[in-house]
């Protein structure tokens, strides 16, 4: 469906996140590995999202995969999503289909994101006001996106959300600010939970800014871009470098 466009009537109801909790060993490809181990091997439950960008899509929210029986029994009874725990143990057929035909292909996309991800690393090192994190060894990610940290210091002061708004108006959309992804301690939920437990309002420790002064710092300061699989994608992402070279070359019109 077309972006931006309001569903009708006769639309297929809204695709919302579901949940796959079939028994079973994670599956074999899984994305990211830590010295040579695929991360759905590393604990007893393995969720997956599956939006537009990310390396397996399929159209659904996304699900959970796990052996332990435990586990199962309690997402099955304890989901807050109405649709997902009316549809366990299944997902919506059509997104386990267009997922499963991509398996195949699953490594293959992982290869181009990784080329593509080595190419943006290379050149955002050498961009003044980014840094990009170098990945621990034995480590591969996914790439479901690369994450910058933007540094003020070196352009003036500019702040990442002026930079950021320079980017977007050179046509660069892809880059983004984290914003669902902040530190829990930023959330209503977890600074107010009494308004949650209403009958257990000292029960819960509360949180406010500047506990977690590390996260909130990366948070603050971080630009996220998506990364490309394809061979004909290498230019877009060329694109995109050019347009942070660009406002970084030219921060001081905008200060």
């Amino acid at each position: 469906m077309p972006r931006g466009r309001p569903r009708t009537r006769g639309d297929h109801r809204p695709l919302q996140p579901s949940v796959l909790t079939r028994p079973g060993p994670p599956p074999a490809r899984a994305g990211t590995t830590s010295r040579t181990r695929t991360d759905g091997h590393l604990a007893r439950d393995h969720p997956r999202t599956r939006g537009g960008h990310k390396p397996l899509s399929g159209g659904e929210g996304g699900f959970v995969l796990t052996d332990d029986d435990t586990y199962y029994r309690l997402l099955t009874f304890a989901h807050y999503n109405k649709r997902a725990k009316s549809e366990i143990p299944a997902e919506h057929p059509l997104a386990a289909a267009l997922a499963h035909d991509q398996l195949g292909r699953l490594d293959g996309y992982l290869a181009g994101r990784a080329e593509i991800a080595d190419h943006l690393t290379a050149e955002f090192a050498r961009i003044p006001g980014f840094e990009v994190t170098p990945m621990p060894d034995g480590v591969v990610p996914s790439w479901y996106g690369l994450t910058l940290t933007y540094h003020p210091g070196e352009l003036g002061g500019l702040s990442i959300e002026r930079f950021h708004q320079a980017l977007v108006a050179e046509g660069a959309t892809e880059f983004d600010r984290p914003g669902s992804t902040c530190p829990m301690n930023q959330l209503p939920l977890y600074q107010h939970p009494a308004t949650l437990f209403p009958g257990h309002p000292h029960s819960h420790r509360h949180y406010k800014a500047g506990d977690f002064p590390v996260a909130e710092h990366a948070h603050a300061h971080a630009i996220k871009l998506l990364v490309w699989h394809r061979e004909q994608d290498l230019e877009l992402a060329k694109q995109y470098v050019r347009a942070a070279i660009k406002i970084s070359d030219h921060h001081k019109e905008l200060l």
